[in-house]
């Protein structure tokens, strides 16, 4: 029997890729070492190239030394170990995972650390640094596993991210929470979530190093199962492999990886997203990165240098003295959303659209006891939200106050919380109302104004505004506040319609421009007060503190508008919500009429923010509960989700204005500890 030998062609291939692969890896070490030289002689101490020669060559002036030993050093050092080890802790994550979309932010990882290390300073616990990143390594782990267990690893790409998007919000707003409760004892914690690489001195990085060194050697360790499970499970298990513990071990340095780098400095966005899609290509043309081995040091390399360079470009195109209050964090978070929206219209969801609700019918019974129901408890909310509070009224105080007749002390305290009461209720019943109307014409159960980043849109409109014109009109509040929620809806609707709007790339697009809008909102906060973190927490947290009548008026005349508009097209609503053929087999104009509700939501979110901040999960969880409730015909869902978006936001106001009074909780954090939980048991049922 002949033996074919092994033709020419195969063994140069693979020669030639090892070479090719050896040479980028180079070009990478130069590259990165590149933006090590720049980013040592940018700040804002006039210390250029010449004296940093100069002091490694120990002929520099001892200020000039000091410079360069105790700030430009470090802080290289530290942009080095914090890109490799997020770039190591992507790639890792998303090899186990094979979701090219995992990673330390999107499966909660950052968060999870955020809300442990805060709780950690609020107990009043001085801990070293060491023992901080224990900490650290503890809360992003338990996160990790929730969204894990929750959302499966093979329930589709983009699900998984979804679960990990939801849990962040809902841990940062508690974190958040904690921050403003507990200000001395979290002092500057805001400011480290930013992520920043400052450093003062070596200790941290020689504290830290040790642990990125742990965690690349247990993944190399590994490697050969890693490359296994990019086999598929079973091919794995038959080769011997433990496909689960793989898994496990491999989170689990992950976010070894993760907290070193968070201890250090602080959750820097999006490296672990983007450096190992910055590698892939490289994996498809040299299959010599493809091995984890060799890919997972290359994913480091191009995390450092993410870091590095996004910080150079920071002071490169920023002046010193205000480049060296921007984190880098915020620069490469920004970096971070271009990267998952981009992503996220290319990506397959192998899970399909969310299960949409089940079709319930609802007696008109039903229909009226509920809605006699809900009254009542607006009624109730709303008397005990004017009588409650700091001071503590009678119902004989309001009707003095409404004649006229009341004292000074009552009516000054009426006069500033009766705006409150009204701005919670009004803006709770607009964004229901708009949550379900998007969710109506995209079918998409996941769908509301805060997923799909039109609050974060609208909340970025309205912060410009305020921050450069600090003694702006309530109406012009509300249209920056448009012109910000119109400009990332046509961002979100315009890459998702591609792919249709059932799909929940949708919300993940949305996800990624409420992330861009949140890094922008801090760069415009510290670029223009950075000391006033305090102001963009109490806006971003949906705090209804300091609104007048004035502000509250734009948000009821839009609200009345559109409740007007969807009860007179409630059939339109229906036929929509239903498929894309019926409505056009009965001669309805599809595009026409989505554009109309889409453009109507859009508007009403955008007042809500401008009168409430930014409060999330109302417009998710109101439409759903309402179909629960009296069926999905929307000539009820439409009254009935309105009175619920009312009492929801109105009561969360109401408890973070009493239960710890005389400080206060923002109405949008107590709603995001509701709707979190929810959003997440969403996904849970649609995987079923």
């Amino acid at each position: 029997m002949a033996v074919t030998a092994p033709s020419s062609a195969t063994i140069p291939s693979a020669a030639a890729s090892r070479t090719g692969a050896a040479a980028v890896t180079a070009v990478l070490i130069l590259l990165v070492a590149g933006f090590a030289l720049v980013d040592i002689t940018q700040g804002t101490a006039s210390v250029g190239a010449s004296e940093v020669w100069k002091a490694f060559t120990g002929r520099a002036d001892p200020s000039d030394a000091s410079v360069v030993v105790a700030s430009r050093l470090p802080r290289m050092a530290a942009g080095l170990l914090v890109g490799a080890v997020l770039g190591m802790a992507g790639a890792a994550l998303q090899a186990v995972s094979r979701n090219v979309l995992a990673s330390p932010d999107t499966l909660a990882v950052n968060a999870g650390s955020y809300l442990a290390l805060g709780l950690a300073a609020v107990s009043g616990v001085s801990l070293p640094l060491f023992a901080s990143s224990g900490v650290a390594f503890v809360g992003g782990l338990a996160a990790a596993a929730v969204v894990l267990g929750l959302s499966g690893l093979g329930a589709g790409t983009v699900r998984l991210v979804l679960a990990g998007s939801a849990l962040t919000l809902g841990l940062t707003a508690i974190t958040e929470g904690l921050l403003l409760l507990f200000p001395q004892q979290t002092e500057g914690l805001f400011a480290w979530n930013q992520g920043s690489i400052a450093q003062n001195g070596f200790d941290g990085v020689l504290q830290m190093a040790p642990l990125g060194l742990l965690g690349l050697v247990g993944l190399l360790l590994i490697s050969r199962r890693v490359d296994a499970l990019a086999l598929g499970d079973d091919a794995a298990r038959g080769l011997g492999v433990s496909v689960r513990g793989t898994r496990v071990t491999a989170v689990v340095l992950a976010s070894l990886l993760s907290a070193a780098a968070v201890t250090l400095a602080g959750p820097v966005g999006f490296v672990g997203l983007c450096a190992p899609a910055i590698v892939r290509p490289l994996v498809r043309r040299f299959r010599a990165f493809s091995r984890a081995r060799a890919g997972l040091p290359v994913a480091g390399l191009a995390g450092a240098g993410l870091v590095l360079g996004s910080d150079v470009l920071l002071r490169t195109l920023v002046p010193a003295d205000t480049a060296v209050a921007v984190p880098t964090g915020v620069v490469t978070s920004l970096v971070g959303a271009v990267f998952l929206i981009v992503m996220a219209t290319r990506v397959r969801d192998t899970a399909g659209a969310a299960a949409t609700d089940r079709l319930r019918i609802r007696s008109r019974k039903v229909f009226l006891a509920t809605t006699a129901v809900l009254t009542v408890a607006l009624v109730g909310v709303a008397i005990a939200a004017v009588l409650l509070g700091d001071s503590k009224l009678l119902l004989g105080d309001v009707m003095n106050w409404a004649q006229g007749r009341a004292g000074q002390t009552v009516g000054f305290v009426l006069d500033t919380r009766v705006p409150r009461v009204l701005a919670a209720l009004s803006a709770g019943a607009a964004l229901a109302l708009a949550g379900t109307l998007v969710q109506a014409v995209t079918r998409n159960p996941l769908a509301e104004p805060a997923t799909l980043g039109v609050s974060g849109g609208a909340a970025l409109g309205a912060v410009l505004l305020v921050t450069t014109t600090p003694l702006a009109a309530s109406w012009s509040v509300a249209g920056a506040a448009f012109l910000g929620a119109a400009i990332s809806s046509v961002v979100v609707f315009g890459l998702a319609a591609r792919g249709g709007f059932q799909q929940n790339r949708l919300v993940l697009v949305g996800f990624g421009v409420a992330i861009g809008t949140a890094a922008l909102i801090s760069l415009l906060i510290v670029l223009t007060d950075p000391f006033n973190a305090t102001k963009a927490l109490t806006w971003l947290s949906g705090s209804t503190y300091g609104r007048t009548m004035p502000d509250v008026l734009p948000l009821s005349a839009v609200l009345a508008v559109g409740v007007v508009a969807a009860v007179l097209r409630r059939t339109e609503l229906d036929l929509l919500s239903l498929d894309e053929d019926t409505p056009r087999l009965l001669g309805l104009g599809v595009a026409r009429g989505r554009l109309g509700f889409l453009v109507l939501s859009v508007l009403l979110s955008a007042t809500a923010v401008a009168a409430a901040g930014t409060i999330g999960f109302v417009g998710l969880i109101a439409p759903h509960a309402a179909r629960a409730l009296v069926g999905r015909q929307h000539a009820r869902v439409v009254p009935v989700a309105v009175l619920l978006g009312a009492v929801l936001v109105g009561t969360a106001d109401l408890v973070g204005r009493t239960v710890i009074a005389p400080a206060q909780l923002g109405a949008g954090m107590m709603t995001a500890v509701i709707g979190t939980p929810y959003f997440l048991y969403l996904l849970v049922r649609s995987r079923r």
